[in-house]
């Protein structure tokens, strides 16, 4: 139930986000200051809250928590329609802001209900299923968000998003009961308990590497997603409209890479998948950066896409398997923004290094963050062989 829940999620905030993005385009006249509050709305909460959120996910009981964050999520989506019909329009950006707030606190407790009712040896084939759902979405998503609001109107859009979150809720009902919480003998605040995730996380060497390796990751993918479309008119010399193939065929990698995840779960370490994936990301866009051939550069792509989910799966596993369930909120609320803070880093300074080198080096300088990445994961493997 687990995973229809994050179906229905997912179709949710894809529908909102690219119903929201062409609403405020056509509202603007495409003004770029409005377009990007709509990534600032989404993005903020996560380094405000993911910390704090992670902190309060390890005190309540993750089903409720789950449950309460979709309910109020449609709760504020139907409240932005009311403004809608009222001619308030710039209240969109309030159902983004509460939205990305409230998966703070539910996308770590998610991690709890794995923790509690997936054994240890099915942690990493269910992980592969969540990447799975994500790569689909990463295709199907804009179209389907596209056409929502093409055919429908935002109020229209805006309900259907309202509605995958309730749906998603009473998935999430059907969970069995949460086990009790135990109150601490010494009651700390929640300040002391986020100290306390930040120790935990520094004392474990897997979880600091771990972390280093999230950092790479973050600094490699934020270079690479701001310059496909330069990769296109730049280096291979095509009209822009060529970009939808690249990216298609690397969606096609990403579902696929899930899969295979998923099938070999068993007879493959994370460990494993996080070095291949690491290696054959850093390999694919070396070549993408170097190449001037379409089918070589799309080549590429479907290499890099078919091991990008490693990367993920093999990093959510490794941190998943070495956190005690009383700590993982926390855990995830210190790692999860080192990704998206360095991403954010890159993507702004991507355009600089462009206009300073070419997007050739831009490319090559990704590809050697996940050689970076790569350093990090040595240690790892060398502890395991030892222990073995």
């Amino acid at each position: 139930m687990i995973f229809l829940s994050e179906l229905f999620l997912q179709a949710g905030i894809w529908v909102r986000n690219f119903a929201v993005l062409l609403f405020v385009t056509d509202k603007t006249n495409g003004n770029p200051l409005a377009v990007s509050m709509i990534s600032v709305a989404d993005y903020l909460p996560i380094f405000i809250f993911s910390f704090i959120g992670g902190a309060y996910a390890d005190r309540w009981q993750p089903k409720k928590t789950m449950i309460w964050c979709d309910l109020l999520s449609a709760a504020s989506v139907f409240a932005v329609i009311g403004a809608l019909i009222f001619g308030s329009w710039q209240v969109i950006f309030f159902a983004m802001l509460v939205s990305s707030t409230l998966s703070q606190f539910s996308q770590p407790s998610g991690l709890k209900l794995f923790k509690m009712h997936l054994e240890e040896s099915l942690i990493q084939q269910g992980m592969a299923v969540y990447q799975t759902i994500y790569a689909v979405f990463m295709i199907f998503g804009p179209v389907i968000g596209t056409f929502a609001y093409q055919r429908l109107g935002i109020d229209l859009s805006i309900t259907i998003t309202g509605v995958a979150f309730l749906l998603s809720a009473a998935a999430l009902s059907f969970i069995p009961r949460d086990e009790k919480v135990k109150k601490a003998e010494n009651a700390t605040n929640i300040f002391q308990e986020m100290k306390s995730g930040v120790r935990y996380v520094l004392a474990k060497k897997e979880l600091r590497l771990l972390g280093c390796g999230f950092l790479t990751a973050g600094l490699g993918v934020g270079f690479i997603q701001p310059m496909n479309i330069f990769l296109v008119t730049d280096r291979l010399g095509l009209p822009k409209e060529y970009l939808q193939w690249l990216v298609m065929v690397n969606g096609i990698g990403m579902i696929a890479g899930g899969a295979f995840s998923m099938f070999f779960s068993r007879s493959t370490s994370p460990l494993k998948l996080l070095v291949t994936g690491l290696l054959a990301n850093a390999l694919g866009l070396a070549v993408i950066g170097a190449s001037t051939s379409l089918w070589l550069t799309l080549a590429a792509e479907l290499v890099s896409g078919l091991f990008l989910p490693s990367i993920q799966i093999g990093i959510s596993t490794m941190v998943l398997q070495n956190t005690e369930s009383d700590y993982i909120g926390r855990v995830n609320g210190t790692l999860y923004p080192l990704f998206t803070g360095a991403m954010v880093i890159t993507m702004s300074l991507a355009g600089l290094v462009k206009v300073w080198l070419s997007v050739t080096a831009v490319f090559e300088i990704a590809a050697l963050f996940f050689i970076i990445g790569l350093c990090f994961a040595f240690p790892l493997m060398k502890e395991r062989s030892h222990a073995r």
